[in-house]
């Protein structure tokens, strides 16, 4: 178990310590769960009301952060990097996996495998595929044939990797995840039937990208479908065929994106965000939670609704929008001595 003192901490992470620097630190929570020798951290103001009951023995606060607070103090510039650096050096030690293939495993004798590798059981591996130096395959893993699998990366069990794909360097892939299935494409016949259209293409993935839990990545009809450097996509996310996800963009969870799509550099897709075919979302661009993109997107900006339309313009309306039943009974009474001035207005006539 490791232990710490709040004053080495503080030291580790360049914290200006208010409080008692001797009070031992043997692990990390959050503020609503943390016991007597656990750390927490405040990194969003809207939890600051608990900070006056924790029973944390430390907390890592913003530097302007004033408040009742029985804890240690340990005041920073950017609470949530200090804390996950913390957390890093109270993590239970690695699961270790030894190189090498289980017996279990089917490795076809045309693959080729580099140094350190380790396949795990149960795990299949076909002909002319190939797996860089470092890098674990795990338990019930799929690699089709002719795949490569760069270096240092990591296949969490159940991955799938169907033929000719290519991961790049130092990939996390999370269990589920199927990487080249099939693009959703379909012509339709005079009769009305759909007939497939063969899907040719591969899937590349780029270096340092890390791939959640039962994410599907289409391959192309032809070429390829590309996730750029460092993209990061969290669980239950679909990328259909022939789509281009360049580097440092963001898709987070339930984001679909239909094919042909370009998605610019560094561009963030919150939660839910559906996104039409052939269209463009422009670098930096950010959609919030449960948008529907019909048309480009100029980067830059942040978008939401369905369609979706700038923030600041949907700001606006939705203003507006919470004043209709104001509005409505303004004009009803209008209405009715509008009326009342033409009746008398008759009458008089």
């Amino acid at each position: 178990m490791t232990s710490l003192t709040a004053a080495e901490i503080a030291r580790r992470i360049e914290a200006e310590l208010v409080g008692d620097g001797a009070a031992s630190i043997i692990g990390v929570a959050g503020l609503r769960e943390a016991q007597a020798g656990e750390i927490s951290f405040l990194g969003n103001p809207k939890y600051a009301g608990y900070m006056a009951g924790t029973r944390a023995s430390a907390v890592v606060v913003p530097r302007d952060w004033t408040g009742e607070c029985p804890a240690v103090l340990l005041r920073v510039d950017a609470p949530d990097k200090a804390f996950g650096e913390i957390a890093t050096w109270f993590l239970p030690p690695p699961v270790e996996t030894p190189p090498g293939v289980h017996p279990n495993a089917l490795v076809d004798t045309s693959a080729v495998l580099g140094d350190n590798v380790s396949i795990g059981p149960f795990a299949v591996v076909e002909a002319g595929a190939r797996i860089g130096d470092g890098t674990r395959i795990g338990a019930l893993c799929y690699i089709g044939a002719g795949v490569s699998v760069g270096g240092e990366s990591c296949l969490w069990p159940l991955v799938s990797v169907r033929d000719h794909c290519r991961i790049g360097e130092r990939a996390v892939i999370h269990g589920g995840a199927v990487i080249g299935s099939d693009g959703f494409g379909f012509a339709v016949q005079p009769d009305g039937h759909r007939e497939k259209i063969p899907q040719l293409g591969i899937v590349e993935v780029g270096d340092d990208v890390e791939i959640g839990a039962n994410v599907t990545v289409d391959r192309a009809r032809f070429g390829r479908t590309r996730i750029g450097n460092r993209v990061k996509i969290d669980n239950l996310v679909h990328v259909a065929h022939n789509v281009v996800v360049e580097d440092d963009v963001v898709l987070v969870a339930q984001v679909g994106i239909s094919g042909s799509t370009v998605i610019r550099k560094k561009a963030i897709l919150a939660g839910q965000v559906g996104v039409g075919g052939h269209l463009e979302i422009g670098e930096g661009a950010i959609c919030m939670g449960q948008a529907g993109v019909t048309k480009d997107l100029a980067g830059g900006k942040m978008y939401w609704d369905t369609p979706a339309i700038d923030h600041k313009e949907w700001a606006r309306m939705h203003s507006v929008q919470k004043k209709l039943p104001v509005l409505k009974g303004r004009v009803e009474a209008l209405e009715k001595r509008i009326a009342e001035l033409e009746a008398k207005l008759g009458g008089e006539a």
